[in-house]
This record gives C-alpha cells, sequence and structure tokens, in this order.
C-alpha cells in the first residue's frame, strides 16, 4: 500500500534518480560534486539508484520510515560534504546559504518522517531546525529580488510583488516552525506553496523546454521539498 504522507516526498526522489542515471550525471548544483572525481559517473548512478530505491521504499507504507530515513541521511552527506565547505568558504553570500537550506531542508524532512514514527520524541527537534530552511529562502528572495521577480510566471502581475509576498511566506512559515507556534499550520502552508512554484512555475517551463535537465530537476527539487514540508507536519491532535 501506499504510505499518503510521505508519497510526494518519496516521487520527488525517484524522479531524480531516474534523471541521473538517463544523464549519468549528479543532480546538478545540488549534488556540487567535483569535476576530476574519481569513478564520477559511476559514484553518479550510484546515488541515482540510492535515490530510486529510497523513494520507492518512502513510498511504499510497510517500509516508508526506513525510506524516509536513508533518504533523510543522503541529503544530509549532500550537506555536509558538498554544500556546507561551499558556503563556509563565501559565507556572506545568501546564495551558497540557500543551496545549504534546499539540501537541509530535503535531509530534515526525511529524517522527521522517519522520526514521527520510530523516535516520536525527536521530531519536535526536526521541525524546529527544519524551520531554519525557509528562512533562508526569504531571505535570498529580499537579497535577490529581482532574480526572484524573474522567475515569476509573465501572466502574473507585479512579479516583484509576488517575491516579496513568497519571501514573507518563508520567514512566517520557518519562524513559526523554530518557535513551534502553530507548526501544522505552518508546514502545511510551506507544503502548499511549494506545491504551487512546481505547479505554477516549474511545470510549465518543463513542458515549454521537455529536453531541458536544468528545468526536469528544478522541479523535481520542487517536488522534492513540498513532501519535505508535508512530512514535518505534526501529527493532528485528537479532540
Amino acid at each position: 500500500m501506499i504510505d499518503q504522507t510521505r508519497f510526494v516526498y518519496g516521487l520527488g526522489a525517484v524522479g531524480l534518480g531516474v534523471l541521473g542515471l538517463m544523464v549519468g550525471d549528479f543532480a546538478l548544483q545540488w549534488q556540487p560534486v567535483p569535476k576530476d572525481i574519481a569513478f564520477r559517473t559511476e559514484l553518479a548512478w550510484l546515488s541515482a539508484a540510492l535515490l530510486i530505491v529510497g523513494g520507492l521504499a518512502t513510498i511504499w507504507r510497510r517500509t516508508s520510515a526506513l525510506g524516509s530515513l536513508s533518504l533523510g541521511l543522503m541529503y544530509g552527506v549532500w550537506v555536509v560534504a558538498l554544500h556546507l565547505p561551499v558556503a563556509l568558504a563565501d559565507a556572506s553570500q545568501i546564495a551558497s546559504w540557500s543551496a545549504v537550506a534546499e539540501a537541509l531542508a530535503l535531509s530534515l524532512g526525511g529524517l522527521v518522517g522517519w522520526a514521527a514514527v520510530a523516535r516520536p520524541d525527536l521530531a519536535p527537534i526536526g521541525r524546529r531546525l527544519f524551520g531554519l530552511a525557509p528562512v533562508i529562502f526569504g531571505l535570498a528572495h529580499f537579497g535577490y529580488a529581482k532574480f526572484t521577480a524573474s522567475m515569476v510566471p509573465v501572466w502574473l502581475p507585479a512579479p516583484l510583488v509576488w517575491a516579496y509576498l513568497t519571501g514573507v511566506g518563508h520567514m512566517a512559515g520557518g519562524l513559526a516552525l523554530i518557535a513551534g507556534v502553530q507548526a501544522r499550520l505552518a508546514a502545511t502552508l510551506l507544503a502548499l506553496m511549494y506545491a504551487a512554484f512546481a505547479v505554477l512555475l516549474h511545470l510549465p517551463r518543463v513542458i515549454a523546454a521537455p529536453d531541458s535537465r536544468i528545468e526536469w530537476t528544478m522541479l523535481l527539487i520542487a517536488i522534492s521539498l513540498t513532501g519535505a514540508a508535508w512530512n514535518v507536519r505534526e501529527p493532528r491532535k485528537a479532540l
């Protein structure tokens, strides 16, 4: 049976893995593996295969918690081994920390998804840490407002306004999670915002350029972030 809570999170990972196998490479800037590393292509295939296996395990209810844990740990390796060194080397640039935040959100989405089943006492800690990611996203929206506005679909009026509004949404959701105030609502709204990004922004770009690897990757990352935010929602309290 399908695990409805973690389905989107697992689906994003499967998509990234399939794309990785198709191109024989890592997930672009989300996996900034050095070009001169030994056995790079083989490692890229291994990474893609692990994403597919972990994603499928997450989707299947019996193995969902274990699959979430495996993906959370894998994305955690991206944070520590690939993104943190880059961010620390140029700590004043919010763009570097935005990359850390994306991988961190993916990691914590999986870890909280596992903890909610196996270690409920750890889940609130993971939710608070997850809140750091959207706060950084919000800062990036403010710091690079014109670039963010350039990504807004052309049929939406006042793109700069949308850039600031989504930045505020990120900040509000992240701070609510960090403070533990209306955490379920905050995570739900963040998931809906990321889903809107996937449907309104990234999917049309994929349709317009179906051969574009970067557009497919951005869509799959948006789907994965949607699933990660959905995973960190608090269980509904019994009445």
